[in-house]
C-alpha cells in the first residue's frame, strides 16, 4: 500500500503508517463494539417482548372472560411502561380486543403463529413485533407486542458519534505519538548522515556508527548493524584509496628510472658528435628501456582490463603435462645459462582460459629462473583434489623473509627495490598472476621453506569466473 501524497520525512510517514494502522485496529474495535452492543439491545428486545407475549398469555389462561381483561387497561400501561411498546390482542377474526397503542404504530397483518414469533417492521416506523396464538377455552386470540425502534436507533446513533470521535481523536494521538517516537528512533541515523556528510579524502576513516547509550540496546541493533556496515564500507575505500594513491606513486616512481635514463643517455650524447657506433649503442641501450616501458604499459592495461566487471575468461580443457613442457622448452636458454634445472611432474586436466594460465604460470617459471639460485632446481608440480586443482613453481635458494610473503602479490613490490633488472616486469608480474587466478575464482599463495621458495596456484575443480558471478 502506498499512501498518495507521500511527505519525504521519512519521521512523517513513519507517523502516517502508525496513525493509519492506529485507526484500522480501532476501527475494527469499533465496529465489533458497535456491532455487540446493537445485538445485545436487540436481544433484551425480544427478551421484553416475548416476557410481555407470556404474561398476556398467562393472563389470558386465567381470566374467565375477555370481557373482564378489557376492563382492566391499567394493567396493560404497568406492564408496557412506556411510549415506545405497543400490545394488541385480536380475535380469530381479526378484530381489536384491546389496543394499547401510544405511540401511533400502524399494526401490520400478521400469519398465525402457534409459538413466538418476532419480526421487523417498518410501516411509518420502525418496530419489532412479537406475536402468538393463545386459546381460552375453544376460542382463539392473537396477542401482539410491540418494541418502536427509534430510542435503540438514537441510542446507536449517539454510540457511533462517540466512536467516530474515539476513532479520530486515537488516530491523531498515534500520529503524533508515531512522530515523537520516529523522531526519537531515527536520531542515530540522523547522527550517521552527518558523520557522513563530514567524510571526505582526508577523513575516509572516521566512524559513523553511533551508540544510543554506553550498552548497546538489542533494540539497535538494526542501526547498529547498518553503521558497522557503513563502517567497513568506509574502511574498505579508505583501503582502495591508499592502495591507489600508492600505486600512482610506486607508477610514476617505476616509470620515471627509465626516462631519466632515456634523457640522460640523450643528453649526454647531444653534448658533442659521436661516431656512427656510439649512435648506434645509444639507440640499442633506448630500445631497452623502451621495451621495459612496453612491457610496464603492458601489464598495467592487463591489470585495468581484468578489474573490469564485463571482464571474463574462456574456458577449454588444458593438459596441463603439455602446456608445462611447452613453457620448460620456451624457457630452456634461460635456464642454460643460469645453469637451472627444471623438473616437471605435472599430470592430469584443467578448465580454465588457457593463455590466461599459460600467462601465469610463465611469470612464475621467469621470477623462479631469475632469483632462484644458480645451478640449482626448479621444480614444477600439479596436484588435484574433488575440490581443487594447483599447479606448484619451487625453486632453490634463498627463501623470502616471511614478512614479505603477504605483499608479494601486490602491485611494483619488491623485496628488493634494488634488484630491478631489465627483462623484468616492473614490479607487476605477481600482480597480474593474482589478478589472473581471481578471474578463475581461484587463489595465489607464496611460502617458504629450508630448501627456497613455493608459489602455488589454486583453482577449484569448478571455475566460477568473475564474470560468471555478474561481478
Amino acid at each position: 500500500m502506498r499512501l498518495a501524497f507521500a511527505p519525504r520525512s521519512l519521521s512523517m510517514r513513519l507517523a502516517l503508517w502508525f496513525a493509519l494502522a492506529s485507526a484500522l485496529l480501532l476501527g475494527a474495535i469499533g465496529v465489533f463494539l458497535y456491532r455487540s452492543l446493537a445485538s445485545e439491545l436487540a436481544w433484551r428486545d425480544d427478551i421484553a417482548l416475548a416476557g410481555r407475549i407470556d404474561r398476556m398469555h398467562a393472563l389470558v389462561a386465567d381470566s374467565a372472560s375477555i370481557e373482564a381483561l378489557r376492563r382492566r387497561p391499567q394493567l396493560y400501561a404497568n406492564m408496557l411502561g412506556n411510549r415506545d411498546n405497543a400490545l394488541w390482542m385480536l380475535d380469530a377474526k381479526g378484530q381489536l380486543l384491546i389496543a394499547v397503542n401510544p405511540g401511533g404504530l400502524a399494526l401490520p397483518s400478521l400469519p398465525p403463529a402457534s409459538s413466538i414469533r418476532l419480526t421487523d417492521v417498518t410501516t411509518g416506523q420502525a418496530a419489532r413485533l412479537a406475536w402468538v396464538d393463545v386459546w381460552q377455552g375453544n376460542r382463539r386470540f392473537t396477542v401482539v407486542a410491540a418494541k418502536m425502534l427509534a430510542e435503540r436507533e438514537r441510542m446507536l446513533a449517539s454510540y457511533r458519534m462517540t466512536l467516530a470521535a474515539a476513532l479520530a481523536g486515537g488516530a491523531l494521538l498515534s500520529f503524533v505519538l508515531g512522530w515523537l517516537i520516529s523522531q526519537r528512533a531515527l536520531r542515530p541515523v540522523r547522527l550517521m548522515a552527518e558523520r557522513a556528510a563530514a567524510v571526505d579524502v582526508r577523513r575516509l576513516q572516521q566512524n559513523v556508527a553511533v551508540k544510543l547509550t554506553p550498552v548497546p540496546l538489542k533494540e539497535t541493533q538494526e542501526l547498529q548493524q547498518l553503521g558497522a556496515a557503513l563502517d567497513q564500507m568506509l574502511t574498505r575505500l579508505a583501503d582502495g584509496f591508499v592502495q591507489l594513491s600508492r600505486f600512482s606513486e610506486d607508477l610514476a616512481h617505476e616509470m620515471r628510472t627509465p626516462l631519466h635514463n632515456l634523457m640522460g643517455h640523450t643528453e649526454h650524447a647531444l653534448r658533442k658528435r659521436r661516431s656512427v657506433d656510439d649512435y648506434e649503442q645509444l639507440l640499442a641501450s633506448n630500445l631497452e628501456e623502451y621495451e621495459r616501458l612496453a612491457r610496464m604499459i603492458d601489464s598495467m592495461l592487463f591489470l585495468a582490463r581484468s578489474e573490469q566487471p564485463a571482464s571474463g575468461v574462456t574456458l577449454e580443457t588444458i593438459d596441463l603435462a603439455e602446456l608445462c613442457t611447452q613453457l620448460v622448452d620456451y624457457f630452456e636458454g634461460v635456464a642454460e645459462e643460469r645453469g637451472i634445472s627444471v623438473v616437471v611432474h605435472a599430470a592430469g586436466e584443467l578448465v580454465a582460459d588457457r593463455a590466461l594460465v599459460r600467462r601465469a604460470l610463465a611469470n612464475l617459471l621467469a621470477n623462479a629462473l631469475r632469483y632462484g639460485a644458480a645451478e640449482g632446481t626448479v621444480t614444477i608440480q600439479t596436484c588435484a583434489d574433488s575440490a581443487t586443482v594447483s599447479i606448484a613453481v619451487h625453486n632453490t635458494g634463498i627463501p623470502i623473509p616471511a614478512a614479505h610473503l603477504p605483499h608479494l602479490f601486490e602491485r611494483f613490490y619488491r623485496c628488493d627495490p634494488a634488484r630491478s633488472q631489465g627483462g623484468d616486469s616492473g614490479g607487476l608480474g605477481l600482480a597480474i598472476v593474482a589478478s589472473i587466478m581471481h578471474l578463475h575464482g581461484g587463489e595465489a599463495r607464496a611460502e617458504n621453506d629450508d630448501t627456497g621458495n613455493r608459489f602455488v596456484l589454486l583453482f577449484p575443480q569448478s571455475v566460477k569466473t568473475r564474470h560468471d558471478d555478474g561481478m
